[in-house]
């Protein structure tokens, strides 16, 4: 029997901007330890140029700190980690980021235990819209659209589930400034059922194996342009 060559079948493509990259570990659960050099080097080994890196830290005890380490490293786009916790806090966090020049916040709603109805979520996602953010945001997109509504918002939804790939798409339908992750949209038809210019790759290293959408994006009916696009190109046309 031949063995499955994955490898093989992703053959030449590069990643030139993955949208979802995290250093720092979770302390409530096994994983690897997420230290910088070992996570851009995981990026390396699987063809992954560049990432849009956000701090763990930053999402789970000190915003400030946890931010600043990732501002630190050379190499990356870095993204600023928001606690929606304390939306107050958070918003002065977005104005000191964006004065330094960053193009884009990350909020981790399902880690800090907030609901998309939250008041905080809302609040943020204003203040985002107003700063011109692009917002990187985990949770269920069925519920995690509201917020950002009406706003002219760009958006990322990194955790949409090829399962509610559906709802994504009448969403986006009005909003021009959804886009999705491929993280999770691994069916057959799943990439291929939304408009190229609105999907990202993001692999979530090193928490997440990134040969899985590397595979899917490879293998995909999409034509050479479009998969330059996604894998890549868009997140760069949002991120600068």
């Amino acid at each position: 029997m031949t063995a499955f060559d994955a490898r093989g079948l992703i053959g030449e493509l590069t990643v030139t901007l993955d949208v979802d990259v995290l250093v720092g570990a979770y302390a409530d659960r096994d994983g690897p330890p997420g230290d910088p050099s070992s996570v851009l080097a995981a990026l390396g080994e699987n063809r992954i140029g560049v990432g849009a890196v956000a701090s763990l830290r930053a999402a789970l005890f000190d915003l400030r700190s946890g931010n600043d380490e990732v501002l630190a490293l050379p190499g990356v786009v870095p993204v600023g980690a928001l606690d929606l916790r304390d939306p107050i806090g958070s918003v002065r966090e977005m104005e000191r980021l964006a004065a330094r020049g960053v193009k884009a916040v990350r909020l981790f709603p399902d880690e800090q235990g907030v609901e998309a109805g939250f008041p905080s979520v809302r609040h943020v996602a204003r203040r985002a819209a107003a700063l011109g953010l692009v917002v990187l945001t985990g949770g269920d997109v069925r519920r995690f659209w509201q917020p950002f509504s009406g706003l002219e918002a760009k958006v990322v939804f990194l955790d949409t589930h090829f399962y509610h790939l559906g709802d994504f798409l009448v969403v986006a339908a009005d909003e021009p400034g959804f886009h999705t992750s491929t993280r999770l949209l691994n069916s057959p038809d799943a990439l291929e059922t939304v408009p190229a210019d609105r999907l990202l790759y993001g692999s979530r290293t090193p928490h997440y194996e990134p040969l899985v959408p590397l595979l899917r994006l490879a293998t995909s009916g999409l034509k050479p342009e479009e998969i330059a696009a996604v894998a890549g190109g868009n997140a760069r046309r949002l991120l600068g």
